[in-house]
């Protein structure tokens, strides 16, 4: 099976580099008109619970059908929510979160361990059932960080999460083979 993955288009949070998770945002106007190019075409499309998810899917996959799974949600910032690093510089639990190069939970909200481990145990319910479809070509219209989870947990390439950083509108197609994502690439 073709996945196709993309991060959802730019929301006004997106623009001012914020920590964006929890807060269920639209997507803004420089976000919905940079969708306007050609993306793979899917049989089904799999979204996050989130707005600006659903927005991105809306546009680039209008006539296909949709599924929504709150499981695929991006982590929860807790404190850090809404805030960029300007926000945040010289907050001495942001500095220690940042040098422990994000394995700290966020205060009051997820640690990186907890959103991979829902992130992935989604993905593989989802990935369950669309086998038993038999589903040629699945998009997931998601969050950058849910992203980075499934892939740098499931992908055969032994990356780590942040090689699988990827823009707003951007993402990655690859094949679903015995349980893993192969021959990752870029769209």
């Amino acid at each position: 099976m073709q996945l196709i993955f993309i991060r959802h288009g730019k929301t006004e949070g997106n623009l001012r580099k914020a920590y964006i998770g929890v807060t269920d945002e639209p997507l803004c106007e420089k976000g919905i008109a940079e969708l306007d190019r050609t993306y793979p075409k899917a049989d089904i499309v799999i979204t996050s619970g989130m707005l600006r998810c659903r927005m991105t899917a809306d546009i680039i996959y209008k006539n296909v059908p949709h599924y929504e799974l709150s499981g695929l949600n991006e982590c929860n910032f807790g404190k850090f929510e809404g805030k960029n690093h300007s926000d945040l510089d010289g907050n001495e639990y942001y500095q220690k979160w940042i040098d422990s190069m994000g394995e700290l939970p966020f205060p009051g909200g997820e640690s990186m361990a907890e959103f991979k481990k829902r992130s992935v145990s989604e993905f593989r319910k989802i990935m369950f059932w669309l086998e038993n479809e038999n589903v040629n070509t699945a998009a997931f219209v998601v969050h950058g960080g849910t992203i980075m989870s499934i892939l740098s947990e499931l992908g055969d390439e032994g990356k780590s999460y942040y090689d699988y950083i990827t823009d707003n509108g951007e993402g990655f197609v690859c094949k679903w083979e015995d349980g893993k994502c192969r021959n990752i690439m870029r769209l």
